[in-house]
């Protein structure tokens, strides 16, 4: 009975959460109607007239929603690649430091970035990157001319991959090194007793022994792969880049909230769903398949 009292207090103790999710996630599923129907905001969804699947078939007509879907996997594949292997790099160098005090200070300096949000960020980036900003005058040493950097569409990708794993790579490195920490000592000291180096200590030991580890992280990451970061491309972006940078959350926001085509922003969100959910459940499968690990 004690044992069953303890159980009962737990589960009540996520009954807050379950109200959150129901209000916030569950409640508001009932708006994707209005990908069904010509939504008009007078008659609210029950009266809107319904046209069945002719929002998708108008929306695979547009050139700039197929041009948001490539762009959106594109960068966000880039993300996911090297948000693991920088990540990795760091926690292998890192753990590589003999110094205690340089390695705590290190790693408090590389986390803190992704505790700032996107406003600062982008704002602290767009004055790096301005035509006189200081990326500009370093390049200036060498006889370059300034370049207005977030305006080119062939440089936004690029920015957004490089500022986007600046910002995470630290606080990524966290589940590497904590992977690290766990193998057994007593292989480094046979490695030791082999005459291992330290390079070959890591690419015959520590790497091999976190794997599993980076196999999970990569496949988690897949279900997210059509969340390219609409804070940070929307802070950053402009319409001189959207052939680059434009993504499926920021077209959503512009053709839902600014041209107010309701029906149409809810059919993109529709379809971004049901492709999640897809990818979700082949992490999951993943996960199980070769990092022997349930993400459920």
């Amino acid at each position: 009975m004690y044992s069953r009292k303890n159980a009962l207090f737990f589960h009540a103790l996520i009954i807050p959460g379950i109200i959150m999710l129901v209000i916030f996630h569950i409640v508001p599923m009932f708006g994707y109607l209005i990908a069904f129907q010509k939504y008009m905001p007078a008659k609210g969804i029950l009266n809107s007239p319904f046209v069945g699947l002719q929002n998708f078939k108008r929306l695979f007509m547009f050139a700039d929603f197929r041009n948001a879907v490539g762009n959106t996997l594109i960068i966000s594949i880039l993300k996911i690649i090297f948000n693991v292997v920088v990540p990795v790099f760091f926690a292998l160098v890192l753990n590589e430091c003999r110094r205690a005090l340089f390695k705590r200070t290190v790693q408090t300096i590389v986390y803190l970035p992704h505790f700032l949000s996107w406003v600062v960020l982008a704002t602290i980036f767009t004055n790096v990157l301005s035509f006189n900003g200081i990326f500009n005058r370093f390049l200036a040493l060498f006889g370059t001319e300034p370049i207005l950097w977030l305006i080119k569409p062939n440089a936004f990708r690029a920015i957004l991959v490089i500022t986007d794993v600046w910002k995470n790579f630290g606080y990524n490195a966290i589940v590497y090194l904590a992977a690290i920490t766990n193998i057994d000592q007593n292989i480094y000291e046979a490695c030791d007793i082999d005459g291992a180096n330290r390079i070959q200590r890591i690419y015959y030991m520590t790497l091999p022994s976190i794997i599993p580890t980076i196999i999970l992280m990569s496949t988690i990451s897949l279900g997210h792969i059509l969340s390219a970061g609409f804070d940070q491309v929307y802070n950053m972006y402009s319409p001189l880049v959207y052939s680059t940078g434009d993504i499926i959350d920021t077209y959503v926001y512009r053709v839902g909230l600014v041209n107010l085509q309701f029906s149409i922003s809810t059919a993109v969100s529709l379809i971004k769903s049901i492709i999640g959910f897809a990818l979700l459940g082949g992490t999951q499968y993943l996960s199980r398949r070769f990092a022997k690990y349930s993400v459920f």
